[in-house]
């Protein structure tokens, strides 16, 4: 479904789980803690999903005793394989999730041919 997901700057961040729904429904869900519904920026250019967030500086200045939440901004792409595309995006509880879906064309899914199916030739007729 996906060809290959890179990070921004190389690391891990958000973590992220990419489902299998169904045949055809998958579901990327990355971790955002910390981040809110209007900071993110999600983007399909070609076969290019590419999910980014910028955090918003806060405006009064805090004082952490001790901080390991990440509240940094981010990019992250995903390369869809064909006929894949973004059906939606939600955002609850830390969690941005992101729905796709597989939309194959007729020709090629997959079909079965009864034996003795195959079309009559005509033949063409001659007269002069």
């Amino acid at each position: 479904m996906l060809d290959s997901a890179s990070g921004y700057e190389g690391d891990a961040y958000p973590p992220y789980n990419i489902e299998r729904l169904d045949d055809n429904q998958y579901r990327i869900t990355m971790a955002v803690a910390g981040f809110n519904k209007d900071e993110f920026k999600i983007e399909v250019k070609e076969q290019m999903l590419v999910v980014s967030g910028t955090k918003k500086p806060d405006e009064k200045e805090r004082v952490f005793l001790h901080r390991s939440i990440a509240a940094r901004s981010f990019e992250r792409r995903f390369q869809l394989a064909d006929h894949v595309e973004v059906e939606g995006a939600d955002f609850a509880d830390g969690l941005l999730h992101i729905d796709l879906v597989r939309n194959l064309p007729e020709r090629m899914k997959p079909r079965t041919v009864s034996i003795g199916s195959s079309p009559k030739q005509i033949e063409a007729s001659t007269s002069v």
